[in-house]
């Protein structure tokens, strides 16, 4: 004869709780893992209208290596241009929440085209930088960026 003891549980209904419970956990791990680049090109080609942005003219730095992606540094220069020939300068990095994540826009009288400025990361990742001339073309440049500890965090069920 079996004797049941007080205060244990079915072997049936442990199992049913410890897979519910490894669903459970590898959910978030799953999207987590799962967090990629987002595919910049619809805004490039908002930006440009389509047309060809080249590699070049633009000079960006920023540190290969961050501890920290809160406030990185970043400068961002087209030194081969006239002053009042750039329009704008634009800055992407796609794998933070949202991509654009800096647009500066110089008038005929701003001088030097260039930024320096502290930008969030989320993530290690490539970033872009692409310039709008005042003749309607467009240059770009990209510096890879490795973030140690991630400053953006996307908690929203987008």
């Amino acid at each position: 004869m079996k004797q049941k003891l007080s205060g244990t549980i079915p072997r049936r209904l442990f199992l049913q709780g410890a897979a519910a419970m490894a669903v459970a956990n590898a959910v978030p791990l799953q999207a987590q893992t799962s967090r990629f680049e987002a595919d910049i090109t619809p805004l490039l080609n908002a930006l440009s209208g389509g047309k060809p942005i080249v590699p070049g003219r633009v000079q960006m730095e920023i540190p290969l290596l961050v501890e920290n992606g809160q406030a990185v540094a970043l400068r961002v220069s087209v030194p081969d241009a006239a002053a009042g020939s750039v329009k704008s300068i634009h800055v992407f990095a796609p794998r933070n929440p949202r991509a654009n994540v800096a647009n500066f826009y110089f008038g005929s009288a701003s001088g030097k085209p260039e930024i320096i400025t502290r930008v969030r990361l989320g993530g290690t990742q490539t970033l872009q930088a692409v310039a709008a001339f005042t003749d309607g073309s467009f240059a770009s440049a990209s510096a890879p960026v490795e973030v140690t500890s991630s400053a953006c965090l996307d908690l929203s069920s987008e």
